[in-house]
Parts: C-alpha cells; structure tokens; sequence
C-alpha cells in the first residue's frame, strides 16, 4: 500500500460501509487471517499497514460485502464463506482494482499470481478472462455488481 493512494482506497472501501485503518509497523495484525503483514478483517473494519499489499485489502473486502448478513454480524478474522462465493470475492477485488489509479486489474493480476492464489487455468488472468462465469453469475445474482460489471455498492443480502 507504500504506492497506493490510500485516501482513494478508503473512499472505495467506505462506499460498502468500510472503514480502512492503518496500524503501526510493529505487531500482529488484528483479525489477520494469513497473519505477517496481511490484511485484518474485523466487523466492518479492514486492518492494514504500509507494507500490506493492496490485494489483500481488497480481498478482505470483497469477502466483506460478498457474505451474508449472519456471518457479517460476527465478523473476526475469518471470513469463512464456500467455494463459490470466495470465486466471486476474487473476481470482485479484479473489478475493484479498476477502481483504483495506481492499480488496476492487470497489477491485481500480476499480485494474485505472485502471491499464489490458485486457478485452474494457471493465473488470475487467464481465470478471469476464460473460467470465471460462475462467479460472475453469483456476483450478479446476488447484485453486487450490474450487468455492465459494475459494482452497486450494495452488501449481499443488504
């Protein structure tokens, strides 16, 4: 997040009812579910520092507003959730990081690979272009983004 404009990423956050804080250098991340320097998620809050990189934030979001209001009420560090919905969560973050100057979904899927997120067909962006209709569907159904693949900023179930 060193390079990231973080106002913009908070404001991205905020429109899904997120807060973004930024923790010391030094400690454990609170509701880190990877631990090091990985995103926190706890309630409503994603909990990051500098050296946090920017995907995992967005994917501690996305898992945010792609899970049910039940699990969402209970929120701490692990954001549970079944094989579909994480697919959405990944497509998600993709579509979120077009939302963000310095990312974008082509560094997303560069990060993604680098960090090892596992797809079938061998990398973030060949999943995304080839093998993500299911999660585009489920994103969908549960009018998280339009037609378009444009967010709404609407939580599932919301």
């Amino acid at each position: 997040m060193g390079a990231c404009d973080r106002h913009a990423l908070a404001s991205l956050l905020g429109r899904f009812g997120l807060s973004l804080e930024l923790l010391p250098h030094e400690g454990d991340i609170p509701g880190s579910y990877w631990g090091g320097d990985e995103a926190g998620l706890v309630g409503d809050r994603v909990l990051a520092r500098r050296r946090t990189p920017v995907h995992s934030v967005l994917h501690e979001a996305c898992h945010y507003v792609c899970m049910d209001p039940v699990r969402r009420s209970r929120l701490h560090t692990d954001a549970g959730g079944d094989y579909d919905e994480e697919n959405a969560v990944c497509y998600l973050q993709i579509i979120l990081a077009d939302r963000l100057r310095d990312m974008g979904r082509e560094r997303m899927w560069t990060d993604m690979d680098a960090w090892g997120y596992g797809f079938r067909l061998g990398s973030a962006r060949e999943w995304f272009g080839h093998d993500a209709e299911d999660a585009r569907r489920w994103l969908l159904r549960h009018a998280i983004i339009d037609s378009d693949e444009r967010p709404t900023w609407q939580l599932r179930g919301a």
